[in-house]
């Protein structure tokens, strides 16, 4: 190995790292920047940009393209101009031997794992070490990948605190402070890729949000989120946040017993990209605008025909690849929970009978909420086979299920359907005042 001028010239350092989404790749060259552009998800193009932005803000006139990044990333250039360097760093929050560089006459950065450099890469980005070693430059500290995956965990955990509790007043206002949180990172140097994501982001918590207020029979404020959520779609071009808007506003019209509309909202929902690509979100679709048909006389086949077609691309579907956590709760369980509206719905009480117990042998304990939800279709079922006695002790197992939390406004309402129907079979027996006299305050108070 030849020494120049006292510089080791080091061979190219070959390493493999896995980025947060699971590609691969070989990285050689600077690593270093390599590793720290596949955390922001830049492009080479977009680094350039990125850094001319920077140079604009210092009042530099100085600019790169992407030849320059292209020496950057394959160490032909190991240490670029000062401004450069300083928009460098004011772009990525770090040091610009952090990102792999050395002045001439040092020596190389060391060989290290791709996983320790980008996990230190990540602890010092942004933070107190770098804010004292990087000139001040009037650039916000840029967004990446780990910004989108700490976003996409707090959205989970409100999925999973909605399907335990079901919708309430807290839920909503920790999905709008996410989406809230998503859209204000997008003053910050991002690539368009995670601005898209971002969006993203802030449409799955809006749709929570409106979801949530839709549990809860909020319905004028979910109408509002359903709204922003659309647009926010919209600006994230991603069809299956589309998809779960539509979805929501199937979900909200029928509460507002708007039928029509909810069958063309579940249209719009089948119409969307992500349904033509995976038939797990075609046959919600389809689930969806069966339950519209069902509430509408003299549409008994079509709503059949939609139930057809939900089963149909379920049983296509292949139920272990990943999505997003919203539609977690679509599957097997779920389809015969909506079966059980629709042909009760349909004046078929005994199938939905049937269909209400093997939704309730496929649901996971986790789902707590749609577990009471198809406790009380059960107990709907059964009264409307003439079972008073049965089905009232049936809805006892609703409010034993929910028993640590309120019922949802959408529950309550579900129990009210159950209280009237009891007493315009059955005003004078006595299962019926009894279940009066037991459950009125629990099922009527928020």
């Amino acid at each position: 190995m030849r020494v120049v001028a006292g510089t080791r010239k080091f061979p190219p350092i070959a390493v493999h790292w896995t980025r947060p989404h699971g590609y691969r790749e070989c990285v050689t060259g600077n690593f270093r920047l390599k590793i720290a552009m596949a955390e922001r998800d830049f492009s080479q193009v977009e680094l350039a940009s990125a850094v001319n932005a920077a140079l604009r803000d210092a009042g530099e006139r100085d600019s790169v393209g992407e030849r320059t990044v292209r020496t950057w990333l394959t160490a032909k250039s190991r240490w670029p101009q000062r401004a450069k360097r300083e928009a460098l760093e004011a772009v990525f929050r770090c040091t610009a031997e952090d990102l792999g560089f050395y002045p001439p006459g040092s020596p190389a950065p060391p060989s290290e794992d791709a996983d320790v450099i980008r996990r230190r890469f990540l602890a010092n980005a942004g933070g107190a070490a770098a804010a004292a070693t990087i000139p001040l430059i009037a650039t916000r500290p840029a967004v990446g990948t780990s910004d989108v995956i700490k976003l996409r965990d707090q959205l989970d955990a409100l999925t999973a605190l909605d399907a335990e509790r079901g919708g309430h007043a807290a839920l909503e206002k920790a999905a709008l402070a996410g989406a809230q949180e998503a859209v204000e990172l997008q003053k910050r140097t991002a690539t368009g890729r995670i601005r898209q994501r971002l969006f993203s982001i802030a449409g799955d918590f809006t749709a929570v949000a409106a979801w949530s207020c839709i549990d809860g029979r909020q319905l004028d404020q979910a109408s509002a989120h359903l709204d922003r959520a659309v647009s926010l779609a919209g600006l994230s071009q991603n069809s299956c946040v589309l998809m779960q808007a539509w979805n929501l506003r199937a979900l909200h019209a029928r509460q507002r017993q708007e039928f029509g509309e909810a069958i063309a909202a579940a249209q719009a929902a089948q119409s969307t990209a992500i349904t033509r690509r995976d038939p797990l979100y075609a046959s919600l679709a389809h689930a969806r605008t069966a339950i519209g048909y069902a509430n509408i006389p003299g549409e008994r086949r079509a709503a059949l025909r939609s139930l057809g077609y939900a089963e149909e691309t379920l049983s296509r579907a292949d139920l272990d690849q990943p999505r997003p956590s919203w539609i977690a709760f679509y599957g097997p369980a779920e389809l015969y929970a909506i079966t059980a509206i629709v042909r009760d719905q349909l004046g078929d009480p005994a199938d939905a009978e049937a269909a209400s117990y093997k939704a309730l042998a496929k649901l996971p304990e986790t789902y707590r909420r749609n577990r009471a939800h198809a406790t009380a279709r059960l107990a709907l079922a059964q009264l409307h086979q003439g079972d008073l006695e049965q089905a009232c002790a049936t809805t006892g197992k609703v409010f034993a299920i929910m028993a640590k939390d309120p019922l949802p406004g959408r529950m309550r309402s579900l129990l009210g359907d159950f209280h009237r129907d009891l007493i315009t079979r059955a005003p004078t027996a006595t299962v019926a005042r009894e279940w009066a006299d037991l459950y009125r305050t629990q099922w009527s108070t928020p």
